[in-house]
């Protein structure tokens, strides 16, 4: 057991760190970045769909079999992750920026990443508790698709008003969440038997939402062909990094 805690904290703080890549923004032009942010999206899209259906799930069906109950907590986790994307896009500002109208829609941000960081969090803590190539491939499916949301939110809170240095510390204090989230699946799991039962199911269908929903919508805005095989062979690329992980 201690084993599971040291691996998941330790994979959620390499996690949270990434919160800081918004810096690199800073000396990255906007259009640069933007043009290599789509391929990291379809990467993220292939690799939680490859951490979903190659690990999380024949782990979960290998220990318990097939379950009714399974299905409806992957339907569980798709719900929830859907009612999170419209809490934290609920108070979503058309208002001009101005300095008597900036903050809301930047605290609201900050509020929604936190609660997503905590799920985050929640979801690799009971992924080691499946075993640890699980937690692995978990941790490397999670980080990969904070890398293009965190840089995202950056953007977000400067826009909002915050200064880039302050905009870089709240944005690491609030995947700090991730922390508690870990902390209360591995808590828990003492307490409540086969916690990881419906746990597993519900990080699938958020691996699911996420990819299907957030993600590759997002590769269909520029449609060329060049960029459109680009897309492909980065989403394929996420799928085999999930494989490879497999014989590891």
């Amino acid at each position: 057991m201690l084993n599971i805690w040291i691996y998941s904290l330790v994979s959620v703080f390499i996690v949270s760190l990434i919160s800081l890549i918004g810096i690199i923004t800073i000396a990255i032009k906007a259009e640069k970045l933007n043009k290599f942010l789509i391929y990291m999206v379809a990467f993220s899209a292939g690799a939680l769909f490859g951490g979903a259906f190659l690990h999380l799930l024949p782990e979960i069906v290998e220990a318990n079999g097939f379950s009714f109950t399974i299905s409806i907590f992957i339907l569980v986790g798709i719900v929830i992750f859907f009612i999170l994307e419209k809490l934290i896009n609920w108070q979503h500002c058309h208002l001009p920026i101005t300095e008597e109208h900036v903050h809301p829609f930047a605290i609201m941000n900050l509020i929604g990443d936190g609660l997503h960081n905590f799920i985050d969090g929640l979801i690799i803590g009971v992924s080691y508790i499946v075993s640890i190539p699980a937690g692995i491939a978990t941790t490397i499916a999670v980080g990969l698709h904070e890398i293009p949301q965190e840089i995202g939110d950056f953007g977000v809170l400067v826009h909002g008003g915050f200064s880039k240095g302050k905009a870089l510390g709240l944005n690491f204090l609030t995947a700090l969440s991730a922390f508690i989230g870990a902390i209360l699946a591995l808590t828990a799991s003492t307490y409540i038997e086969n916690i990881e039962l419906f746990l597993i199911p519900i990080a699938v269908g958020g691996f699911i939402y996420i990819a299907g929903a957030d993600l590759i919508p997002e590769l269909h805005k520029d449609f060329t062909v060049k960029k459109s095989i680009l897309q492909l062979l980065a989403f394929i690329a996420g799928i085999l990094v999930m494989v490879a992980l497999l014989y590891i």
